[in-house]
């Protein structure tokens, strides 16, 4: 089994969750020995029972979090590029790499819950379309600090990207979607691709199925075997979990979560890794400091 990391999403909307109790997760999620700490780009979500419940800010969550941690990477899971003009994002994920040491890996996707788009006022269509720019833009100023863009969506004129993220070259791109516009958008340039628990199944071989499928988009986008690495969203879920609740659309795919023992999540650890992921993102049910820890110990068994 080569190396895999393994990190977790901390909690979105599944209950809510005040500013000292996330700290105490990422402090958890750093002193058991993860490898990332994972934070979904939302802002509002309808859920059963007529309840309505945001999130925090990612951006500025991730600028906190970084400064109460000193090894983990930390991410978007991942940045809708419709909620900030472009280069801002940049900005925000050059401040956030610097403030980290150079600790982000920085997730871009187009978004997918209508409700949140309608909620905050951002156009829902031509979401691809509006990516492809979107991605252009970030990735030229992330990585050689200047962009020159005239686009249908966005446009910026001259921009300089200054300071520049702390690692030369920027922060590592993980593409959040295997979509086939998204991936002929993003294969040629990213360094890592996502897929989520739900649109593999959440099993070692739906997600081997999958990595082939990107696999031959990445090859078709001149990348060779492997150069773009895989990652993946895995749900885990404890003797006290109730069940991942976040609206409508794929978080109710019903799927066989990974059992919480420690012995059970290292052994699919570890099945993922030889099906060929690089890195773990796993999601937790229920997302506590005491369920971080019993993952803890699935990594020291790894």
């Amino acid at each position: 089994m080569d190396r895999i990391r393994v990190g977790v999403q901390l909690p979105e909307v599944e209950r809510r969750v005040e500013w000292p109790e996330l700290l105490d997760l990422a402090r958890a999620a750093e002193d058991v020995g993860l490898d990332s700490l994972w934070l979904g780009d939302h802002l509002l979500y309808d859920l059963p029972g007529g309840v309505t419940r945001g999130p925090w800010e990612a951006w500025t969550s991730l600028a906190a979090l970084a400064t109460v941690t000193s090894r983990v990477e930390l991410g978007p899971f991942v940045a809708s590029t419709s909620f900030h003009a472009p280069a801002m994002l940049a900005k925000m994920a050059a401040t956030v790499d610097a403030i980290s040491g150079g600790r982000l890996v920085l997730g871009l996707g187009a978004g997918w819950n209508e409700r949140e788009y309608r909620a905050f006022g951002f156009p829902f269509g031509d979401r691809v379309a509006r990516f492809e720019e979107a991605f252009t833009i970030i990735r030229q100023l992330v990585r050689e600090g200047r962009s020159d863009v005239r686009g249908r969506f966005h446009s910026v004129q001259d921009c300089v990207l200054d300071p520049p993220p702390t690692r030369p070259g920027g922060p590592p791109l993980m593409l959040g979607s295997t979509g086939p516009r998204m991936m002929r958008i993003g294969l040629p340039h990213v360094d890592l691709w996502n897929t989520w628990w739900s649109d593999y199944g959440n099993s070692v071989s739906g997600f081997a199925s999958m990595r082939d499928r990107v696999e031959a988009a990445a090859a078709e986008a001149g990348r060779q075997p492997g150069e773009v690495g895989a990652t993946a969203a895995v749900l885990v879920r404890f003797a006290s979990g109730r069940g991942r609740v976040m609206g409508e659309g794929d978080y109710n795919v019903a799927v066989d979560p990974v059992p919480g023992e420690p012995a059970a999540i290292a052994e699919h650890v570890a099945a993922m890794a030889d099906a060929g992921a690089v890195h773990v993102q796993l999601v937790l049910d229920p997302i506590t400091v005491g369920s971080i820890r019993e993952v803890g110990k699935a990594v020291a068994l790894l």
